[in-house]
């Protein structure tokens, strides 16, 4: 592969499978120095074996894929370098202290003593100091999670993956987790983020892929996907004095056609933003005797998105 110092990673047409399951088709991506990065998709699109390959831990049927220029196969030792990945699973060794097992790791990539400062610095900055004498086995998960995130910094990677790092953990450890990455990227490091919480993709990262069936569904920038066709949808939600069904056959035809459900009392217009006017709906509610007793929109967003494109996919 051509190498490409500019790209943080770049993958270029991976295919991957076990058996007759095609876990990746071709996958395309190529994710830039210094970005916060958003790879989402449902379970079983494919995130986890493209993780394993880029770390290293699985090897891709064919095609490419390197960390900062260097190939993860035939330079796999530069790769995994520059590379450091928290885990979805809380993988921890039970028979030492938490000091000891950042310690283990900086050996693991040749540094000694020389980087217990640095030890030092990530036990505080994910408040990690009053547990670092600590046996990893009398952790809560919360802790067990931060020195996992501990780990995969300890030899200061310029590329971090973290793989559903927020997944069962406290909202103290979300604000912690976030403000601490949020540091990193803006000293630098890359940051490609997996989650399920797809608010935390939405508040934090510049570019989003969106994997399906092993395949890049959709990839843009934030503002650019939010500005979608599917995300340029608008609900109107409208409740009614009366039966919401008896009312609606009062209104004109082009009314009634904006109409997404009626339960009870309650009307849900979608609307398409820029083109359709709340202001014309509540008139012609008005004009049809309709009374109105309360109203709420809300703007499609992130979920929606990734909603609509995954659904299509699997009715596909």
């Amino acid at each position: 592969m051509a190498s490409n110092m500019n790209a943080a990673i770049s993958i270029r047409n991976v295919k991957k499978s076990y058996g007759s399951l095609e876990a990746l088709k071709g996958v395309d991506l190529t994710i830039n120095r210094g970005e916060f990065f958003g790879l989402l998709g449902p379970n079983g699109a494919g995130k986890s074996t493209l993780i394993n390959i880029m770390a290293g831990l699985a090897r891709a049927d064919s095609g490419e894929v390197a960390v900062l220029g260097h190939d993860v196969v035939a330079d796999y030792r530069d790769a995994r370098r520059a590379l450091g990945v928290v885990p979805q699973e809380l993988v921890f060794d039970a028979f030492f202290s938490v000091r000891e097992v950042l310690q283990m790791q900086s050996g693991y990539f040749g540094l000694g003593r020389e980087n217990d400062p640095w030890i030092d610095e990530l036990l505080e900055a994910l408040a990690l100091s009053d547990k670092a004498n600590n046996n990893m086995r009398s952790l809560s998960g919360g802790m067990k999670r931060r020195v996992l995130i501990a780990q995969a910094l300890v030899h200061k990677p310029e590329v971090v993956i973290l793989d559903e790092p927020t997944a069962g953990v406290d909202v103290e450890l979300r604000k912690l987790l976030w403000g601490f990455v949020e540091q990193l990227n803006k000293k630098g490091h890359t940051i490609v983020l997996t989650t399920h919480y797809l608010e935390e993709a939405e508040n934090l990262c510049d570019r989003i892929a969106i994997l399906n069936h092993g395949e890049v569904i959709a990839l843009d920038t934030k503002s650019a996907l939010l500005e979608s066709e599917i995300c340029n949808k608008q609900l109107l939600m409208i409740r009614t004095a009366e039966d919401a069904e008896v009312e609606l056959q009062q209104l004109a035809p082009a009314i009634r056609d904006k109409v997404k459900q009626v339960e009870g009392s309650m009307i849900r217009f979608e609307l398409q933003r820029g083109r359709d006017s709340i202001v014309e709906i509540l008139a012609a509610l008005t004009e049809a005797d309709i009374n109105i007793i309360d109203l709420e929109t809300e703007s499609a967003d992130l979920e929606d998105l990734f909603v609509e494109l995954t659904r299509r996919g699997a009715s596909s």
